[in-house]
């Protein structure tokens, strides 16, 4: 994004709201970013939809960021407006088919707790997902067997052309992958519907805990990204990598994690340039070894020189 952003114009358009030149690496899960020129914090979908019109109509580039998980920042940051989605409105309704509406900033491992607080499963498999509803909904998060392909109801975004609610056949969702992802669509995801069952909220807790305990005993601690790569077809990331000999490698400050390989781990002032050189020369040593491209199952965002 080599956009010149016209800070004069931005300030009297969004007056103390508009904050500048500021670091990113707080404000993702790995603690690694560079600065953005502007960022806007949105408290509500509306305020979202508002902001995000408002920046359509200046022609003005932008980037959405939540929670910060599966992203890296490159270190030179962003030449546009960062907006950091801070909408939390969650609604459940009641009775025989009990669901969910939940704002596209609400963190995903929460709502499945409040959920389960209230006697609704459904989301059990949320419990140790890091991100937001909407980075959810756009990239099929999913774990233990659970995915927002099986929940998703229905997605309220926002285009070039209004508000549009998208069914979940709309999304044809693949494996961490949708229609917005592979399309590059331009929207917004605002909020989502989502199905849940009734329940027992003790057992529904215990299942959860279950997960809990099993991500902790089989993936590292630490600042990450959550998983690097995408597990390939009848095969799992962190197995290749690790048969690959590159458990416990080091790149600067960032390690490929010897509890699950497929986890980098930040141990501090780590360079997003550092994470880069490991995930290529994971991917070239994985595909020296047994021809297998890995595909990344973050996404690399900001300015990069290739």
């Amino acid at each position: 994004m080599t956009t010149t952003l016209q800070i004069p114009t931005l300030r009297a358009a969004f007056g103390e709201h508009l904050q500048e030149n500021v670091s990113l690496a707080a404000y993702t899960s790995a603690r690694i970013g560079g600065t953005a020129d502007a960022l806007i914090v949105v408290n509500s979908a509306e305020q979202l939809a508002e902001t995000v019109s408002q920046l359509w109509e200046m022609s003005t580039p932008y980037f959405l960021l939540g929670s910060g998980s599966n992203i890296l920042i490159s270190d030179a940051g962003f030449r546009c407006v960062v907006v950091l989605n801070k909408a939390k409105g969650v609604r459940f309704t009641e009775g025989e088919t009990p669901s969910v509406w939940a704002e596209s900033g609400v963190t995903l491992s929460k709502l499945a707790n409040q959920a389960a607080t209230r006697g609704f499963a459904g989301l059990e498999w949320a419990a140790t997902v890091p991100g937001t509803v909407g980075g959810a909904v756009y990239g099929n998060a999913g774990a233990f067997g659970g995915d927002m392909a099986g929940n998703l109801l229905q997605s309220q975004l926002l285009t070039k052309h209004g508000r549009e609610e998208w069914e979940v056949k709309a999304m044809r969702y693949a494996y961490r992958s949708s229609a917005l992802k592979r399309d590059a669509v331009e929207a917004v995801i605002l909020s989502a519907e989502m199905k849940l069952e009734n329940g027992n909220p003790a057992q529904i807790h215990e299942r959860m805990q279950q997960f809990v305990e099993k991500r902790k005993n089989t993936q590292p601690p630490g600042a990450s990204m959550g998983s690097m790569f995408k597990n390939p077809e009848g095969d799992y990331a962190g197995r290749l990598i690790e048969a690959a000999g590159l458990r416990g490698k080091r790149v600067g400050n960032v390690e490929i994690s010897t509890v699950h390989a497929n986890f980098f781990v930040n141990y501090g002032e780590t360079k997003a340039s550092d994470v880069r050189a490991l995930i290529e020369l994971t991917q070239k040593t994985v595909f020296e070894k047994f021809d297998i491209q890995l595909e990344l199952e973050i996404e690399l965002v900001g300015k990069w020189h290739e």
